[in-house]
């Protein structure tokens, strides 16, 4: 083990009180709406704490060194994407206004109010699918990461992993939202802290000048050398990086990251009104750039170090080498804060992930199955046993599922498996009269073929063969918007065209 005594009082100090702060918000539970949506009382610099925070865990940390590692300073890209659809998003209420304005829980019961109680069932179905594969690997890089920075065998990870996801649990089902939502402050500060510092002490271990340099080096020699694997370190569109058209699916994803993806959008239907949910978004959209290019200097920079000390040691791939070189760097006490602030990422991500599908299941699942309403007791103790089904469900898929490729990649397209029919029913529903049930079941089905097919097909065929990511993605986006077109078109119109006002 590479931890000081130090190091394991830092660790325990913030775990106890993360732990206890989300505990003592359960005294302000009373309903459903409190535990789902904080009551609808968020105002802007909680929400962007809360979203930053859910949306930047331990797996975050981990896919963007990884994409740091294999693609130097160009992985960072996908963030400045990301920011520039949070901005455009803010900036004009595009989906966001007036699904904050309809006053629903989730984005499936808009769909009951504009299509039909069956599609909002099936919208859930496809978003809870969808929302927990997505998660499922995140327990498992989570686990890496502690495994490869404080040097404990790895024998340990299921152990210490399900000790962790134990505590999230704890805490989530007693306070829902409001324990999520004081935890993130938490651990906004935390992980904001740990991350300036540890880029600090790698730039300063590393060099800002030997980085840059051996970033070229390895470039140069790769392709003296004829490597084709070996991606352009700065130019993001470089054949032998992401490319043109993995890039133009980026930016169809990220805007519909931003519009559709369920635990962003918690954030925005818990807020006071839609006014601060367009204010929250511009304020924290440069905030991702950061999220991507931090963590992917760790990467880089842990590629020029082995790269320049005789390459990977057994054992470590482009996903564990950034652990592994910050157990390296980092000092006694400065190793406990990054830990620290990697577990606060982790269980701020879990925790607000894990009630978000929760939520999706009862509200948009369960509850439309109901022949009445339950009591608001039953409502929570459901509610609360779905977050124990999920974190079961947690532990077992994130132990034996293998993924096809990098961890981004994975993640982009589980997601796609319901943001590009989810994104072509707001988008359709919402400003165009003319869309009907019709549409909106041929956009669900037909969106999900191409990211069901990507993770069956790539997890059995040779590397070689593997279809790309931005195939899946982009097919995902076309089929969904054909499906919704095409249905609605072949159809009766909608007895009364009712879409809601966007303004």
């Amino acid at each position: 083990m590479t931890l000081a005594l130090i190091d394991w009082i830092i660790i325990a100090v913030y775990i106890v009180g993360c732990l206890s702060a989300g505990l003592w918000m359960r005294r302000f539970v009373r309903s459903v709406d409190d535990f789902t949506v904080a009551g609808r009382e968020v105002h802007v610099n909680l929400g962007i704490a809360s979203l930053a925070a859910t949306e930047l865990g331990l797996v975050t940390v981990m896919y963007t060194a990884q994409l740091g590692y294999e693609k130097g300073f160009a992985g960072a890209i996908i963030g400045v994407i990301m920011a520039i659809a949070f901005l455009f998003v803010g900036s004009t209420g595009f989906v966001i206004e007036p699904l904050r304005n309809a006053g629903v829980m989730t984005i499936p019961e808009l769909f009951e109010k504009r299509f039909s109680t069956r599609v909002r069932w099936l919208a859930g179905v496809f978003v809870a699918l969808g929302g927990l594969l997505n998660m499922g690997i995140f327990l498992r890089l989570g686990g890496d990461f502690l495994v490869h920075v404080t040097g404990m065998p790895g024998s340990w990870l299921e152990s210490v992993m399900t000790i962790l996801l134990g505590l999230v649990l704890l805490y989530t089902v007693f306070g829902g939202m409001l324990s999520v939502l004081i935890t993130d402050y938490l651990q906004f500060l935390v992980v904001g802290v740990g991350i300036v510092v540890t880029s600090v002490l790698v730039l300063r271990h590393i060099g800002w000048g030997n980085l840059i340099d051996g970033l070229n080096s390895a470039w140069a020699a790769n392709q003296a050398a004829g490597a084709k694997a070996a991606a352009h370190p700065f130019n993001p569109a470089h054949p032998s990086n992401f490319g043109w058209g993995y890039l133009a699916w980026q930016f169809v994803f990220q805007l519909a990251v931003v519009t559709t993806w369920q635990t962003t959008i918690s954030r925005v239907l818990a807020t006071k009104d839609s006014g601060t949910a367009k204010q929250m978004y511009r304020r924290v959209s440069f905030y991702f750039v950061g999220r991507f290019l931090l963590p992917g200097l760790w990467g880089a920079a842990a590629f020029v170090y082995f790269t320049q000390h005789g390459g990977l040691p057994s054992g470590l791939d482009s996903s564990t080498a950034m652990p592994r070189y910050l157990g390296v760097v980092l000092p006694a006490g400065f190793l406990g804060l990054i830990i620290a602030a990697m577990i606060a990422a982790e269980m701020s991500t879990v925790s607000g992930y894990m009630l978000t599908w929760a939520t999706v299941i009862y509200n948009d699942i369960i509850t439309p199955c109901l022949k009445q309403p339950l009591r608001p007791k039953s409502q929570l103790f459901l509610t609360r046993s779905i977050l124990f089904a999920i974190a079961a469900f947690l532990l077992f898929y994130g132990l034996w599922y293998k993924m096809p490729g990098n961890a981004w990649d994975y993640l982009a397209v589980t997601g796609n498996i319901y943001l590009a029919s989810v994104f072509a029913l707001l988008v359709a529903g919402l400003y165009w009269p003319r869309a009907n049930s019709t549409g909106a079941y041929a956009a669900l089905i037909l969106g999900a073929v191409g990211p069901l097919t990507f993770l069956v097909v790539n997890a059995v065929v040779a590397k070689d063969r593997q279809i790309a990511p931005e195939i899946a993605g982009a097919s995902s986006f076309a089929l969904s918007f054909l499906g919704m077109i095409v249905g609605s078109l072949l159809t009766a119109a909608p007895a009364k065209a009712s879409a809601p006002n966007p303004a």
